[in-house]
């Protein structure tokens, strides 16, 4: 064998390895995956689960976490513990700018989905009667907090004149009924569930405060998708796929979800009315939470176009 023959030999050689190195990568360790606890808002996440539309794409994917909340799998995204994730908006432009989170939003995930809930019976008409109250909220710089501020301010309400407290959205229906507060803001099911045990009616969805607003975002650590370079056009087909299962398959897809979650059957369908699912992306709508999310100080960017191409594959 020549010496140019033993190049071309060595470099084929190499090549092959590489390839079926990384084939070996996927099928031994597999992609990790998170989303939110009885999270409706992630139902394309479960039917792609369940119909294995990630095996069928070629992905071998496991659940290796199930959050209360958007800034806790983001934490677990800077740990390194996950590759692909649902989550809300807010939550990822916030720990992309605060904590240098090495993600990529890929797709939305749905529009709306959310409310303000408020006692039954309790007489309040509107956002200024809950002036000087507790407001529940899932946690400083969600979706939820953006939306109540954005509905405080556009009826010229100040801010300041709530008092917003954290709870966990599986904890707020208990603390609305124990009065420790007056109101709460939290993505469904929870507001439905508040409905439908009789402790809670909807003072505004929200549809009300913004309508067609993002909410949660198909994500990937930039690490997942330098690793693999076919990752991202599979996982798109794969999210498109499981998004079109839902509109083609409604009851199939409510099934899914009810055995998914564990949730009430009556619980789940009025959540769904609620949510719109969608995988197009506005970079419009994500500027608003940018310019948001800087204007109340929780994150500091200098430069917004080139922080909005970080944030976007």
């Amino acid at each position: 064998m020549n010496k140019r023959s033993l190049f071309v030999f060595l470099l084929t050689t190499l090549t092959l390895s590489a390839l079926l190195s990384g084939i070996g990568c996927q099928k031994g360790k597999p992609l990790r995956l998170g989303y939110l606890v009885g999270e409706l808002h992630h139902l394309p996440a479960l039917v792609a689960l369940d119909k294995d539309l990630f095996g069928q794409a070629g992905l071998k994917v496991e659940v290796a976490g199930v959050f209360p909340a958007g800034p806790e799998e983001m934490a677990a995204f800077k740990a390194g513990e996950l590759d692909i994730g649902y989550v809300g908006i807010a939550p990822v432009v916030s720990a992309v700018a605060n904590a240098g989170t090495a993600v990529k939003i890929l797709a939305l995930v749905n529009e709306e989905g959310s409310a303000i809930v408020i006692p039954s019976g309790s007489g309040v008409k509107s956002l200024a009667d809950l002036s000087g109250k507790y407001i529940a909220i899932p946690g400083y710089s969600t979706v939820q907090d953006l939306l109540l501020n954005i509905a405080l301010r556009e009826r010229d309400i100040s801010p300041e004149s709530i008092k917003t407290v954290v709870v966990k959205p599986p904890e707020m229906g208990e603390a609305l009924r124990q009065k420790s507060v007056s109101a709460f803001i939290a993505w469904e099911p929870y507001a439905s569930m508040a409905v439908q045990s009789g402790e809670g009616e909807i003072l505004l969805s929200s549809s009300d405060i913004w309508s067609h607003h993002p909410c949660c975002v198909l994500i990937a650590s930039e690490n997942a998708l330098g690793s693999q370079t076919d990752l991202l056009p599979r996982l798109l087909k794969v999210h498109r796929q499981a998004i079109d299962f839902i509109a083609a398959h409604s009851e199939e897809a409510f099934e899914i979800a009810v055995r998914r979650t564990g949730i009430d059957e009556d619980i789940i369908r009025k959540a769904l009315s609620r949510i719109k699912f969608t995988s197009e992306f506005s970079r419009e709508h994500l500027k608003r939470y940018v310019n948001f999310l800087a204007g109340m100080d929780y994150i500091k960017i200098e430069d917004e176009e080139a922080f909005l191409n970080r944030l976007l594959r």
